[in-house]
Protein backbone atom coordinates (compact mmCIF):
# COMPACT_ATOMS: atom_id res chain seq x y z
CA UNK A 1 0.00 0.00 0.00
CA UNK A 2 1.94 3.03 -1.16
CA UNK A 3 1.15 6.41 0.79
CA UNK A 4 1.40 9.51 0.42
CA UNK A 5 1.43 12.50 3.12
CA UNK A 6 1.40 15.84 2.11
CA UNK A 7 2.65 18.28 4.28
CA UNK A 8 1.97 22.03 3.69
CA UNK A 9 0.79 25.11 4.95
CA UNK A 10 -2.96 25.70 4.60
CA UNK A 11 -4.52 28.91 3.47
CA UNK A 12 -6.80 30.57 6.52
CA UNK A 13 -10.28 30.74 5.35
CA UNK A 14 -10.20 30.24 1.89
CA UNK A 15 -11.07 26.78 0.30
CA UNK A 16 -10.88 27.45 -3.05
CA UNK A 17 -7.18 28.47 -3.51
CA UNK A 18 -6.94 25.32 -0.95
CA UNK A 19 -8.26 23.16 -3.11
CA UNK A 20 -5.76 24.64 -6.21
CA UNK A 21 -3.18 23.74 -4.13
CA UNK A 22 -4.22 20.12 -3.35
CA UNK A 23 -4.83 19.49 -7.12
CA UNK A 24 -1.20 21.01 -7.90
CA UNK A 25 0.29 18.78 -5.64
CA UNK A 26 -1.77 15.42 -6.52
CA UNK A 27 -1.28 15.97 -9.99
CA UNK A 28 2.47 16.03 -9.57
CA UNK A 29 2.20 12.52 -7.82
CA UNK A 30 -0.51 10.52 -9.97
CA UNK A 31 0.08 7.50 -10.30
CA UNK A 32 2.50 6.85 -7.78
CA UNK A 33 0.24 6.14 -4.73
CA UNK A 34 -2.75 4.16 -3.64
CA UNK A 35 -3.83 7.06 -0.79
CA UNK A 36 -2.94 10.75 -0.14
CA UNK A 37 -3.07 12.16 3.51
CA UNK A 38 -4.10 15.99 3.68
CA UNK A 39 -3.99 17.69 6.93
CA UNK A 40 -7.14 18.86 9.01
CA UNK A 41 -9.24 21.06 7.77
CA UNK A 42 -7.46 21.28 4.48
CA UNK A 43 -9.84 23.76 3.06
CA UNK A 44 -9.99 26.51 5.50
CA UNK A 45 -7.26 25.72 8.32
CA UNK A 46 -8.45 25.63 12.12
CA UNK A 47 -10.70 28.16 11.93
CA UNK A 48 -13.24 27.09 14.74
CA UNK A 49 -14.84 30.20 15.18
CA UNK A 50 -15.96 30.65 11.76
CA UNK A 51 -18.85 27.90 11.23
CA UNK A 52 -19.96 30.15 8.12
CA UNK A 53 -17.31 28.66 6.11
CA UNK A 54 -18.55 24.99 6.64
CA UNK A 55 -20.12 23.03 3.83
CA UNK A 56 -23.04 21.39 3.49
CA UNK A 57 -21.63 17.47 3.13
CA UNK A 58 -22.49 16.05 -0.35
CA UNK A 59 -23.31 19.30 -2.25
CA UNK A 60 -20.12 21.73 -1.40
CA UNK A 61 -17.09 22.71 -3.61
CA UNK A 62 -14.80 21.06 -1.54
CA UNK A 63 -16.78 17.51 -1.94
CA UNK A 64 -17.31 17.94 -5.49
CA UNK A 65 -13.36 18.88 -6.10
CA UNK A 66 -12.11 16.14 -3.96
CA UNK A 67 -14.42 13.35 -5.61
CA UNK A 68 -13.30 14.59 -8.78
CA UNK A 69 -9.76 14.52 -7.63
CA UNK A 70 -10.03 11.42 -6.40
CA UNK A 71 -11.63 9.82 -9.76
CA UNK A 72 -8.88 11.97 -12.04
CA UNK A 73 -5.73 10.63 -10.07
CA UNK A 74 -7.32 7.18 -9.00
CA UNK A 75 -6.35 7.48 -5.64
CA UNK A 76 -7.80 8.01 -2.69
CA UNK A 77 -7.64 11.05 -0.41
CA UNK A 78 -7.55 11.42 3.71
CA UNK A 79 -7.85 14.42 5.57
CA UNK A 80 -10.60 16.52 7.15
CA UNK A 81 -12.91 19.38 6.57
CA UNK A 82 -15.58 21.78 8.09
CA UNK A 83 -19.24 19.94 7.09
CA UNK A 84 -22.60 20.77 8.26
CA UNK A 85 -25.15 17.72 8.03
CA UNK A 86 -28.79 17.83 9.15
CA UNK A 87 -28.19 20.82 11.40
CA UNK A 88 -24.94 19.95 12.93
CA UNK A 89 -21.52 21.54 12.37
CA UNK A 90 -18.72 18.59 12.36
CA UNK A 91 -14.84 18.65 11.74
CA UNK A 92 -15.38 15.86 9.76
CA UNK A 93 -12.27 13.32 8.64
CA UNK A 94 -13.05 11.69 4.92
CA UNK A 95 -11.76 9.16 2.54
CA UNK A 96 -12.73 10.10 -1.00
CA UNK A 97 -11.76 6.71 -2.96
CA UNK A 98 -12.07 6.61 -7.13
CA UNK A 99 -15.45 6.29 -8.06
CA UNK A 100 -17.12 5.17 -4.96
CA UNK A 101 -19.07 6.79 -2.00
CA UNK A 102 -16.83 8.86 0.38
CA UNK A 103 -16.62 7.69 3.72
CA UNK A 104 -16.28 9.59 6.88
CA UNK A 105 -15.54 9.94 10.51
CA UNK A 106 -16.52 12.64 12.73
CA UNK A 107 -13.79 13.66 15.18
CA UNK A 108 -14.91 12.78 18.77
CA UNK A 109 -12.81 14.44 20.81
CA UNK A 110 -13.04 18.03 20.37
CA UNK A 111 -10.27 20.95 21.54
CA UNK A 112 -12.34 23.16 23.58
CA UNK A 113 -8.87 25.46 24.36
CA UNK A 114 -9.03 25.98 20.41
CA UNK A 115 -12.77 26.99 20.56
CA UNK A 116 -13.61 23.49 18.91
CA UNK A 117 -16.20 22.53 21.25
CA UNK A 118 -18.43 25.52 21.48
CA UNK A 119 -19.50 25.14 17.65
CA UNK A 120 -18.88 21.81 16.80
CA UNK A 121 -20.71 18.47 17.47
CA UNK A 122 -18.64 15.35 18.38
CA UNK A 123 -19.04 12.07 16.35
CA UNK A 124 -19.52 8.93 18.35
CA UNK A 125 -18.85 6.08 15.80
CA UNK A 126 -15.18 4.36 15.56
CA UNK A 127 -16.10 3.13 12.07
CA UNK A 128 -13.01 1.39 10.26
CA UNK A 129 -12.92 1.64 6.47
CA UNK A 130 -11.30 -0.68 4.35
CA UNK A 131 -9.78 0.43 0.83
CA UNK A 132 -7.94 -2.16 -1.53
CA UNK A 133 -8.10 -4.66 0.78
CA UNK A 134 -6.54 -2.52 3.88
CA UNK A 135 -8.37 -1.70 6.68
CA UNK A 136 -8.08 1.71 8.11
CA UNK A 137 -8.67 3.52 11.05
CA UNK A 138 -8.98 7.40 11.17
CA UNK A 139 -8.46 9.76 13.99
CA UNK A 140 -8.42 13.97 13.90
CA UNK A 141 -6.16 15.62 16.01
CA UNK A 142 -7.02 15.84 19.91
CA UNK A 143 -8.14 12.14 19.20
CA UNK A 144 -4.61 11.32 19.22
CA UNK A 145 -4.06 11.89 22.97
CA UNK A 146 -6.97 9.08 23.65
CA UNK A 147 -5.61 5.91 23.37
CA UNK A 148 -8.77 3.95 24.36
CA UNK A 149 -10.98 5.57 20.96
CA UNK A 150 -8.04 4.34 19.10
CA UNK A 151 -7.52 1.13 20.73
CA UNK A 152 -7.67 -2.10 18.33
CA UNK A 153 -10.70 -4.23 18.93
CA UNK A 154 -8.85 -7.92 18.41
CA UNK A 155 -11.62 -9.36 16.74
CA UNK A 156 -11.80 -6.47 13.59
CA UNK A 157 -8.41 -5.24 13.66
CA UNK A 158 -6.87 -2.57 11.61
CA UNK A 159 -3.90 -2.49 9.58
CA UNK A 160 -2.81 1.53 9.69
CA UNK A 161 -3.78 4.27 11.61
CA UNK A 162 -4.19 7.56 9.64
CA UNK A 163 -4.32 10.70 12.06
CA UNK A 164 -4.71 13.83 10.70
CA UNK A 165 -3.49 17.09 12.34
CA UNK A 166 -3.52 21.04 12.98
CA UNK A 167 -0.77 20.40 15.71
CA UNK A 168 0.46 23.74 16.54
CA UNK A 169 4.87 23.95 17.62
CA UNK A 170 4.54 24.48 20.89
CA UNK A 171 3.04 21.29 21.80
CA UNK A 172 4.65 19.43 18.55
CA UNK A 173 6.18 17.40 21.79
CA UNK A 174 3.15 15.56 22.28
CA UNK A 175 2.72 14.21 19.04
CA UNK A 176 6.05 13.15 18.67
CA UNK A 177 5.45 10.62 21.74
CA UNK A 178 2.14 9.84 20.96
CA UNK A 179 1.91 8.62 17.87
CA UNK A 180 4.54 5.98 18.03
CA UNK A 181 3.00 5.31 20.88
CA UNK A 182 -0.64 4.19 19.54
CA UNK A 183 1.09 2.55 16.57
CA UNK A 184 3.24 -0.14 19.45
CA UNK A 185 0.33 -0.88 21.21
CA UNK A 186 -2.24 -1.20 18.56
CA UNK A 187 0.05 -3.49 16.36
CA UNK A 188 -0.22 -1.37 13.57
CA UNK A 189 1.27 0.94 11.32
CA UNK A 190 0.82 4.99 12.36
CA UNK A 191 0.27 7.50 9.75
CA UNK A 192 0.47 11.23 11.03
CA UNK A 193 0.20 14.04 8.76
CA UNK A 194 0.49 18.13 9.98
CA UNK A 195 0.82 20.99 8.32
CA UNK A 196 3.30 23.84 8.28
CA UNK A 197 3.94 27.61 8.93
CA UNK A 198 1.61 30.04 10.41
CA UNK A 199 -2.14 30.12 10.67
CA UNK A 200 -4.86 33.17 10.82
CA UNK A 201 -4.72 32.96 14.90
CA UNK A 202 -0.75 33.83 14.11
CA UNK A 203 -0.10 29.57 15.77
CA UNK A 204 2.96 28.24 14.01
CA UNK A 205 3.36 24.80 12.83
CA UNK A 206 6.45 22.94 12.01
CA UNK A 207 5.01 19.85 10.68
CA UNK A 208 6.61 16.57 12.03
CA UNK A 209 4.62 14.34 9.55
CA UNK A 210 5.59 10.83 9.73
CA UNK A 211 4.92 7.02 9.15
CA UNK A 212 6.03 4.44 11.05
CA UNK A 213 6.56 0.96 10.33
CA UNK A 214 6.37 -2.21 12.18
CA UNK A 215 9.50 -1.64 14.04
CA UNK A 216 8.48 2.32 14.70
CA UNK A 217 10.93 3.20 12.38
CA UNK A 218 10.02 7.13 10.74
CA UNK A 219 10.08 6.19 7.05
CA UNK A 220 9.02 9.12 6.06
CA UNK A 221 11.72 11.93 6.81
CA UNK A 222 10.08 15.31 7.10
CA UNK A 223 12.29 18.26 8.50
CA UNK A 224 10.91 20.76 10.01
CA UNK A 225 9.06 23.30 8.23
CA UNK A 226 9.72 21.33 4.86
CA UNK A 227 6.92 21.85 2.40
CA UNK A 228 6.62 18.33 0.21
CA UNK A 229 5.34 14.94 0.00
CA UNK A 230 6.75 11.51 0.97
CA UNK A 231 5.56 8.14 -0.37
CA UNK A 232 5.66 5.33 1.89
CA UNK A 233 5.26 1.67 0.93
CA UNK A 234 3.96 -0.19 3.65
CA UNK A 235 3.48 -3.87 3.49
CA UNK A 236 0.15 -5.18 4.64
CA UNK A 237 1.92 -9.05 5.00
CA UNK A 238 4.45 -7.94 6.53
CA UNK A 239 2.48 -6.48 9.20
CA UNK A 240 0.54 -9.30 9.42
CA UNK A 241 3.33 -11.59 9.11
CA UNK A 242 4.76 -9.59 12.20
CA UNK A 243 1.26 -9.86 14.69
CA UNK A 244 1.51 -13.93 13.66
CA UNK A 245 5.00 -13.89 15.28
CA UNK A 246 3.83 -11.48 18.00
CA UNK A 247 0.95 -12.11 18.90
CA UNK A 248 0.65 -9.93 21.53
CA UNK A 249 -3.23 -8.71 20.42
CA UNK A 250 -4.46 -12.12 21.57
CA UNK A 251 -3.83 -10.97 25.26
CA UNK A 252 -5.39 -7.43 24.81
CA UNK A 253 -7.96 -7.05 27.60
CA UNK A 254 -11.68 -6.73 26.24
CA UNK A 255 -13.59 -3.84 26.74
CA UNK A 256 -16.89 -1.77 25.50
CA UNK A 257 -16.82 1.97 25.20
CA UNK A 258 -20.45 2.99 26.97
CA UNK A 259 -23.08 4.58 24.06
CA UNK A 260 -20.42 4.06 21.61
CA UNK A 261 -21.28 2.32 18.27
CA UNK A 262 -18.29 0.43 16.92
CA UNK A 263 -18.95 1.00 13.54
CA UNK A 264 -20.95 3.60 11.10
Amino acid sequence: MKIALLQYPIEWADPQTNIGLLDERLHAIAGQADIAVVPEMFSTGFCTDRPGLAEEWGKGLCYQALQQMADTYNLAIVGSMMVTDQGHLYNRGFIFRPHDVPQYYDKHHLYKSGGEAEFFTPGNARPLFEYRGVKIRLAVCYDLRFPVWLRQDKHNMYDILIVVACWPTIRIQYWDALLPARAAENHAYAIGVNMVGTDGMQLDYNGHSVAYDTWLKDVAGFEDYEQGTRIVDLSIEKLRHFREVLPQWEEADEYELAHTPTNA
